[in-house]
């Protein structure tokens, strides 16, 4: 497969993603048609930073309930009375629908253009955060979740397609990138201290009642502003999507089940099973569609596929991160929400700091560099605060770890990102934007389902010692998930990117 980029930096390009180099494209020799007819419809210019506001701010919104919830969770399980297993449902009902629903989603941006299908993505996902807040049984709320799931799951896939159709693959992509990419890093630690700010002072409900004005501002500046992408002819891989969700949602199951009746009973044993054979499927359904919502030749590419890997196992461990960490401030410590968001405050100002500088260092050293510095760095830190016990002080155990993964993450996942999407057909432009989110959260939602398992084997018989005890278990297995995406890192995007180097010099 003809690769994205000439440069180890993407610079500059030579590939077919970045329709802007070519005639009537973003950034090309002409204005393209989507921006003209943007032009005319706001009655001036359309400006880049403007596009790029309204995508960062809608991802980050999607983002933000991802995590908003985790500081909330000791009062949601006093309210709704659910099980220390069953809590987890709460972020995987939104996870696996996100994930299993993502391709789908990106299917209908290619089909129906992607601004329509991102406004109609934030009606379904404000009216969902609406429901969430609303919920007055553990049922009502998971359902909820699920359905902010499919909102977001056509939400992220558009806004990352407008984006790279928006920026040429280059300077303008990687700043607009790392942009995107702080927004995911900023968005999962300011959920935190948002959720707990208002589950503090107000509700754990009133973080989800927030997405309804910012939904409905977002909306009016998409239709003025944003670009329409020009449709393609085909028609939806349902059956694709269906073996997709239904087997990641059985898998989840299985493990999840572990936790309460072991590994080997029936009732965990018959879910892996059959999530399994559903996966099995969905690859021979997608050999042979003629349109399929994730053509396998996008793992043609030895980065791409990399970065696949290395995306699934980054943000599993990051999901235990803030699951359990959050839970140990408030079990342990005895911090209110609002003090346990606080506490995540060191890593997000860190992420924020380097996420920025991202740009200039992969001119300076390179993808490869950066994004294996970024994963090294994570992995360090979280090794660290995995040696949590109930005596751990704050500052040397939790804050300065912290310190570590916020800087790691900040690096990181703004290469990971390009370097799941750089050499993406124009055809496929949405199926490769929903494949990067899709493996970010399926591998969420079956690492915190192992995370969850694992450390609920360990039990001390005193409740905040018991927290202490499996976060530390859960925390270590974040490690290992980390420390295998290094390995992913070093095996297949290092050497990918390397010959491209050679090439040009």
């Amino acid at each position: 497969m003809r690769t994205a980029a000439t440069h180890d930096t993407g610079n500059a390009h030579a590939g077919p993603v970045a329709e802007s180099s070519r005639p009537g494209e973003p950034g090309g020799g002409r204005t393209s048609a989507p921006r003209r007819q943007a032009r005319r419809s706001s009655g001036g210019p359309v400006h880049s930073t403007l596009i790029l506001a309204i995508i960062c701010i809608s991802y980050f919104m999607v983002i933000l309930d991802n995590s908003i919830v985790f500081t909330g969770l000791p009062q949601i399980r006093s309210d709704m009375g659910f099980s220390e297993t069953g809590l987890s449902w709460i972020t995987n009902a939104y996870v696996l629908v996100f994930g299993g629903l993502l391709l789908l989603g990106a299917r209908a941006g290619d089909l129906f253009g992607h601004r329509t299908v991102f406004l109609y993505s934030l009606v379904v996902f404000s009216l969902a955060s609406l429901l969430v807040g609303a919920a007055q049984s553990s049922w009502w709320l998971i359902a909820a979740r699920a359905l902010q799931g499919v909102g977001a799951a056509v939400l992220a896939p558009s806004a990352l397609s407008l984006l790279t159709r928006s920026f040429a693959e280059g300077e303008s992509r990687n700043r607009a990138m790392a942009a995107y990419s702080a927004v995911a890093g900023l968005g999962a630690a300011c959920g935190l201290v948002v959720g707990g700010l208002v589950a503090d002072l107000i509700s754990w409900r009133a973080g989800f009642f927030l997405n309804v004005p910012i939904g409905i501002v977002m909306m009016v500046l998409a239709v003025r502003f944003l670009p329409e992408t020009e449709r393609r002819g085909g028609r939806f891989d349902v059956a694709g999507a269906l073996l997709a969700t239904l087997g990641s949602t059985a898998l989840v199951l299985g493990i999840v089940d572990a936790a309460d009746h072991g590994w080997t009973a029936p009732a965990t044993l018959l879910p892996l099973a059959a999530g399994a054979a559903l996966l099995a499927l969905f690859v021979g359904v997608e050999r042979r569609a003629a349109q399929p919502i994730v053509p396998l030749r996008l793992f043609a590419s030895r980065e791409r596929s990399g970065a696949y890997v290395t995306r699934m196992l980054y943000m599993g461990a990051m999901i235990g991160f803030f699951f359990f960490t959050a839970q140990f401030v408030q079990s342990v410590y005895q911090w209110t929400p609002l003090q346990a968001g606080l506490a995540f405050l060191p890593m997000t100002l860190v992420n924020f700091v380097f996420a920025v500088r991202v740009p200039r260092l992969l001119e300076s050293f390179g993808r490869p560099r950066v994004l294996a510095a970024g994963v090294v760095l994570t992995t360090v830190g979280m090794a660290w605060l995995s040696r949590l016990d109930l005596h751990t002080p704050y500052l040397t155990g939790v804050a300065l770890p912290m310190v570590i993964i916020g800087a790691g993450q900040g690096l990181a996942l703004a290469p990971m990102t390009s370097s799941g999407v750089d050499g993406v057909a124009p055809e496929d432009a949405g199926a490769g934007s929903g494949l990067v989110n899709t493996v970010h959260q399926i591998g969420s939602a079956l690492a915190l389902s192992i995370l969850t398992a694992v450390a609920a084997t360990v039990s001390t018989g005193h409740a905040a010692a018991d927290i202490a005890a499996r976060s530390g278990t859960a925390l270590t297995g974040s490690a290992v998930l980390l420390a295998l995406a290094v390995v992913a890192v070093l095996a297949l995007i290092v050497p990918a990117r390397a010959p491209r180097k050679q090439r040009t010099t």
